[in-house]
């Protein structure tokens, strides 16, 4: 179920879906599935990495059109990573196992949010959010 859903119109290459996109994942076999989901879906290149310091660097290598950020990684939390998406104007979803009682700080709370395991129908509308412009 994807929470807080605004959509907006097709990213600039005339697609519904971003041509690169980001999964941070920490769990191999959901990173596997989401991948496979993602690129079925028309996305061109998909990067998985399972930590924060994983995450940055892939980000500031290269921009992703789009990110899935899982809250809770192996003794960290995604936010820092979320910080970094606001500030290049990146769009990306909170993806948790935890569901509305996830700690999410209040600077995040109208961030979309999809819940695991979740639907390919909702990743599908995931991916097509867009950022602030």
């Amino acid at each position: 179920m994807l929470q807080n859903e605004t959509m907006a119109p097709a990213y600039s290459n005339g697609s519904d879906c971003p041509a690169d996109v980001l999964i941070v994942e920490d769990d191999p076999i959901i990173a596997i599935d989401f991948e496979d989901r993602v690129l079925g879906f028309g996305v061109k290149g998909v990067r998985t990495v399972g930590s924060v310091t994983q995450a940055l660097d892939a980000i500031n290598k290269r921009r992703p059109d789009f990110a899935l950020l899982d809250v809770e990684l192996v003794r960290e939390k995604s936010f820092a990573i979320a910080e970094r998406l606001i500030a290049l104007k990146i769009p990306f979803v909170f993806v948790t196992g935890y569901g509305a009682e996830a700690s999410i700080p209040p600077e995040f709370a109208n961030q979309p949010r999809l819940q695991k395991p979740c639907s390919s129908d909702a990743l599908e509308a995931a991916l097509q959010l867009r950022g602030p412009d």
